[in-house]
């Protein structure tokens, strides 16, 4: 399989809006499919600047002199631009969520059908793995992260497996997390509750609830007027975020309005209903099937 299949390309990339002259940027470069796209209706004038804090995403960047790749986290957007001497772009494109590489490859630890160490690090230069979170973390730290980020109803019960199984021994590898919750997982749907506590632990590890927080705050200050900002979510968690931000304009998803009754936001939505993929493509890319595209411009 290749690094990564672009999920809603050419939704994504029909929601930028590219002037050819424009300056863009690529949030989660990856295997750099959506860049590619965004390249090739930029003229020679236009510039892409592409984050991604994974090392192993540099062995996908173009040679392109329109391109920059900045190798951080999405949530320094501002300092890199200003890095850069940009001060506003014409476009930003985020595709949340883990590239395919990064399930594939075992050794990563993403994913709970390989046996390996348990790691999780999207940037393997952080400290923090899911080895530390599953071997550190007191009880209600464990059934706050299991609870928020895999939104599982018996998380007091998955946090209290983990502090079992760790009291026998360190929790190294995947083997030994599904051993501790051999007794929790349904036999109907094994696959789903393995994946949302694999998700819970990735979140946690990653930091990626506050990443996006302070993502999405900077988007509107970096974007012209007129710039699209163009965002795909692949669970509930991080999808009610993004909606809450375009909406309002917040993350709490407040709805202010000013004396006359108008929506107080910086953005306009260009498509009120979340697009998803078609079935050809999830036919294609059964990954793509819980992708959500959403689309909006800077109107203030």
């Amino acid at each position: 399989m290749g690094y990564h299949k672009p999920v809603l390309l050419n939704e994504s990339i029909s929601g930028l809006q590219i002037n050819p002259k424009g300056t863009y940027v690529d949030l989660t470069f990856g295997g750099g499919g959506h860049s590619r796209e965004v390249l090739k209706k930029l003229g020679k004038n236009g510039r892409l600047i592409a984050f991604d804090q994974d090392q192993d995403a540099e062995a996908n960047i173009p040679d392109d002199k329109r391109v920059i790749f900045v190798g951080a986290n999405f949530r320094y957007l501002r300092n890199f631009l200003r890095y850069h001497s940009i001060d506003k772009v014409d476009g930003i494109l985020a595709d949340l969520g883990i590239s395919s590489h990064q399930i594939d490859i075992p050794d990563r630890g993403f994913s709970f059908k390989s046996e390996a160490q348990l790691d999780m690090r999207m940037d393997v230069r952080s400290e923090k793995s899911a080895r530390q979170v599953l071997n550190d973390y007191p009880l209600d730290e464990l059934v706050k992260v299991f609870r928020g980020y895999g939104e599982l109803k018996n998380a007091f019960a998955i946090g209290n497996a983990v502090i079992r199984a760790r009291q026998e021994g360190e929790m190294e590898t995947t083997g030994h997390l599904e051993q501790a919750l051999q007794r929790l997982i349904p036999k109907d749907q094994p696959s789903k509750f393995l994946a949302r506590v694999y998700q819970a632990l990735r979140i946690e590890v990653n930091l990626e609830m506050e990443a996006l927080k302070e993502m999405l705050l900077q988007t509107a200050d970096s974007l012209e007027l007129g710039g699209r900002l163009v965002v795909i979510t692949y669970h509930s968690i991080e999808d009610r975020i993004v909606k809450n931000y375009l909406r309002s304009g917040n993350l709490e998803g407040d709805i202010q309005k000013d004396f006359y009754g108008n929506i107080q936001t910086p953005w306009k939505l260009i498509n009120r209903s979340v697009i998803t993929p078609q079935q050809v493509e999830i036919a294609e890319n059964n990954r793509a099937r819980s992708g959500k595209l959403r689309i909006a411009e800077r109107i203030a």
